[in-house]
């Protein structure tokens, strides 16, 4: 892939790492739902991780193929799944010569 480096890979692993690191450190409180809040911070963590990857991706697939991957980045922030579902079955068209 064209849009990944090592440098971007890495950074986005140790900001991940210290995260987890910070998360675990600070642990779940005493009471009841503590670990619903420590849950919550873990799933929302995966999720922006997830979806950071998921545009690289198309940032990456729209540069082979030529195409602006810009314009689908506000349906994207606000629709992700469908947006990508959406932008796969764009560019799955066939190219005109």
């Amino acid at each position: 892939m064209y849009v990944w480096s090592k440098k971007l890979a890495v950074g986005l692993l140790a900001t991940f790492a210290i995260l987890m690191i910070w998360f675990l450190v600070k642990g779940p409180e005493a009471g009841t739902s503590s670990l619903k809040i420590h849950t919550t911070r873990w799933i929302t963590l995966n999720y922006i991780g997830l979806v950071m990857w998921v545009f690289v991706w198309m940032i990456d697939q729209a540069r082979v193929r030529g195409k602006n991957v810009w314009l689908w980045l506000p349906p994207f922030l606000f629709a992700p799944l469908p947006t990508l579902m959406a932008f796969v079955l764009f560019l799955q068209r066939r190219m005109k010569a």
